[in-house]
C-alpha cells in the first residue's frame, strides 16, 4: 500500500477552496490524469482516468463530507485507494489544503513509479495546478455545503 501527503497554501478564503473541492466534475481541469468525474449522486462518483498510459474507470464514495473542514472518500472497485482532502484556515484569505492518499500500485509500471515517488509528484503538481486554478479565478465554479458522516447525507434539520 503506498501513502502519500502533500500540502499547498492557497491564496483565497477557506470556504473558496473547500468549495471549489465540492466540485469534483472539475477535477480534470487541474488534476493530470483525470479525465472524467462523473458524480452519480450526494455521494457516489465514477473516475475515468489515464496515467503513465494506463487508462481506468471507477467508482469511489464520499464517506466524509464536512463544510471547510474535509472530504474523505474511498474507491469501491479496483484500483484500490481512500483519500482525505483538509482545509486549514491561515488567515482571511489564506488556507492549507493537504492531501492524504492511500493506494494499491497494480502491475509494474505503477509499483515502479511508486517507487520512484512519481505518484507523490503528480499529487503535488494537481495541487499546484488546484492553487493556480483558484487563485487566478478568486472564487468557485459552485458549491455544496451539507455534510456526510459514514457516506450518509446529514439532513440539515436533524440538528
Amino acid at each position: 500500500m503506498a501513502i502519500l501527503q502533500e500540502s499547498i497554501e492557497v491564496e483565497v478564503p477557506i470556504s473558496t477552496a473547500y468549495n471549489q473541492w465540492t466540485q469534483f466534475e472539475s477535477f480534470p481541469q487541474f488534476m493530470k490524469g483525470v479525465e472524467s468525474v462523473e458524480q452519480i449522486d450526494e455521494t457516489s462518483l465514477h473516475f475515468r482516468t489515464s496515467v503513465a498510459g494506463i487508462k481506468r474507470e471507477f467508482d469511489a464514495q464520499v464517506l466524509e463530507q464536512s463544510p471547510d473542514q474535509c472530504i474523505a472518500w474511498v474507491s469501491k472497485d479496483k484500483p484500490r485507494h481512500a483519500g482525505k482532502v483538509t482545509f486549514e484556515k491561515l488567515g482571511r484569505d489564506l488556507c492549507r489544503v493537504s492531501v492524504a492518499l492511500e493506494w494499491e500500485p497494480e502491475g509494474l509500471v505503477e509499483r515502479t513509479g511508486a517507487a520512484a515517488h512519481v505518484d507523490e509528484q503528480q499529487v503535488s503538481a494537481d495541487l499546484l495546478r488546484f492553487k493556480e486554478f483558484i487563485e487566478s479565478r478568486g472564487i468557485e465554479t459552485g458549491a455544496w455545503r451539507s455534510a456526510v458522516d459514514n457516506g450518509e447525507v446529514d439532513a440539515p434539520d436533524a440538528h
